[in-house]
């Protein structure tokens, strides 16, 4: 019984070696959402998120060996998709807005290489601009952590699923700065 079980194990870890993993899908904080709600917002355009190349290094993540992807084509198209989504909740979202969000992803990275704890890092240079004139830049910062095991069969796919909420501690840390809701303002 030890030896198939050992040999079970043995069996998923190289099997997760090989293995392409996909970000799960977005979905937002409605609870972030309510509050940018009483903000009174104007409309947005969502600009071009950078870099759009999967083979920038922010766009280029692995889990103990497996690649990480997204089927955006790339992290950063994934937040843009993520802020995307969240303004179509708020009913903000117009690509024709005069006001405008534009990113850059700094860095961005599942780290499942614990024994116990993975943990998540994004930063993202974030403007706005408001009839071409840029109102408001700023680099934003997320961290998380999360239960992990030393087990690439469990810390893998928890990696995997972790990423959304990586996502959206960003989009909560943007959404609740000031200086960000009064340059979206009309």
């Amino acid at each position: 019984m030890k030896l198939r079980m050992a040999t079970l194990a043995l069996t998923a870890v190289v099997l997760t070696g090989c293995a392409s993993f996909v970000a799960p899908t977005y979905s937002p904080d409605y609870p972030s959402i309510d509050r940018l709600k009483t903000s009174q917002l104007g409309k947005i355009a969502v600009g071009e998120f950078q870099p759009r190349s999967p083979e920038a290094p922010v766009n280029k993540i692995t889990l103990r060996g497996a690649p990480f992807v997204t089927t955006q084509g790339s992290f950063a198209q994934y937040l843009e998709e993520a802020i995307r989504s969240d303004l179509t909740e708020l009913r903000v979202l117009d690509p024709k807005a005069d006001t405008r969000i534009d990113a850059t992803l700094l860095k961005n990275d599942m780290d499942v290489s614990g024994i116990n704890t993975g943990e998540g890092f994004m930063d993202v240079r974030l403007s706005v601009i408001k009839r071409g004139q840029t109102v408001h830049e700023k680099i934003y910062s997320a961290k998380t952590q999360f239960e992990s095991s030393f087990a690439a069969a469990v810390a893998v796919p928890k990696g995997q699923s972790e990423y959304p909420r990586l996502v959206r501690t960003l989009l909560q840390t943007i959404y609740a700065d000031p200086a960000f809701i009064a340059a979206v303002k009309p």
